[in-house]
């Protein structure tokens, strides 16, 4: 199951080296000058999971095999943007590829790096970039009733959905999220949204880029700002320093985990936001353990067995007998498999059984 993130933000506040740090990459030229980026930069980055690690000294496999997650930078977006302002509109097209948005906004002040604002105002470049994409969904949402307008003369399914589309377009037009819409559990709804991948109705993480000292104060004024908004719009937070997450790139683990702990700070920005958009979109992970690989998969909570094992093949679930599951907790703490069978933390799981996250499985089936 592939998860996007998708990096925005006004040019020139961090988005590319941001970019750069996450993925490892190093490949989105960062300068200081904006429209840097021209194509949506994408990469393919192992999720971090600590857990792995530990099943590996067990089970000594050939490899690990993380989960995996994609970040998209892109391109820095300006006033006017959804009416061709800057570089246009076509990169908002690559945001309704991504599940959730990463939204980078500059809390930090230097002289050295301009502003396409002239001053740094974290709020006023949140609804700046916030409105644009109200303004792309409203483009969306009117193309749609037009095309409703003709359909519902012959199909009550098109007229019900016109009323709602109507609606929705009144909501934009007071410059209102989709995310606030009053009806967002009409099935009409939901059958838009799936179509058009509203992309004011995309969960958010807000990125605080913040200079080396803000981040071992755990912030500052600019991003208390930032949080106050977000809290108000239901959001996460993120202080993260670019920078920092560059250095980090060339270190070995323990010294990555040491230069953290002496900022006074558990995670690294990735870590972060891996483990908030995992939380936002309801995702967990179960794993296999064997010689040729710990592998961790990705399934959405209360997912069941036989499903979760159709993220491996769908043969898996289509043959479906039992699953063996032993708790991720059993598996480390008695030592493995065997112990775990001896002790009878092993369960076999039929098609009911929900997947617990860090649950290790195998999978009995016949095809």
């Amino acid at each position: 199951m592939g998860l996007g993130v998708g990096i925005v933000g006004l040019p020139n506040i961090g988005k590319s080296t941001t970019f750069n740090a996450l993925t490892k990459a190093q490949n989105a030229e960062a300068q200081n000058y904006p429209f840097c980026t021209i194509e949506p930069n994408k990469a393919i980055v192992p999720v971090p999971d600590k857990r792995l690690e530990e099943l590996a000294k067990i089970v000594v496999p050939d490899k690990i095999q993380h989960s995996t997650i994609d970040f998209v930078d892109i391109a820095g977006l300006v006033k006017g943007a959804s009416k061709g302002e800057g570089l246009g509109n076509q990169f908002l097209s690559n945001i309704r590829e991504v599940e959730v948005i990463l939204h980078m906004v500059r809390c930090f002040e230097d002289e050295n790096i301009v502003h396409v604002e002239g001053e740094i105002n974290p709020l006023r470049d949140i609804e700046i970039i916030e409105t644009e994409l109200i303004y792309a969904d409203i483009t969306q949402c009117e193309k749609k009733i037009e095309k409703l307008k003709k359909q519902s003369k012959g199909s009550k399914e098109a007229a019900a959905q016109l009323v709602v589309a109507t609606a929705l377009l009144n909501h934009l037009e007071d410059l209102k999220p989709v995310k606030s819409f009053d009806d967002l559990e009409n099935e009409h709804f939901i059958s838009m949204d799936k179509e058009l991948r509203f992309l004011s109705n995309k969960d958010v993480i807000y990125g605080a880029n913040v200079d080396e000292d803000s981040l071992a104060d755990g912030g500052n004024d600019l991003v208390n700002i930032v949080k106050e908004h977000a809290k108000e719009v239901n959001a996460d937070v993120i202080v993260l320093c670019a920078k920092i997450e560059e250095e980090l790139v060339g270190l070995e683990d323990d010294e990555a985990k040491e230069f953290l702990t002496d900022l006074g700070v558990e995670e690294s920005g990735l870590e972060q936001i891996i483990h908030t958009a995992f939380d936002k979109l309801g995702l967990q992970s179960y794993f296999t353990a064997g010689k040729v690989e710990v592998r961790a998969w990705t399934i959405k909570k209360d997912t069941k067995a036989p499903q979760a094992a159709a993220v491996i093949h769908n043969d898996f679930e289509k043959g479906f007998i039992k699953a063996e599951v032993i708790s991720y907790e059993d598996f480390v703490g008695l030592g493995g498999e065997s112990k775990c069978k001896e002790s009878g933390k092993l369960r076999l799981e039929g098609k009911d059984y929900i997947v617990q996250d860090g649950d290790v499985m195998h999978f009995r089936f016949n095809v």
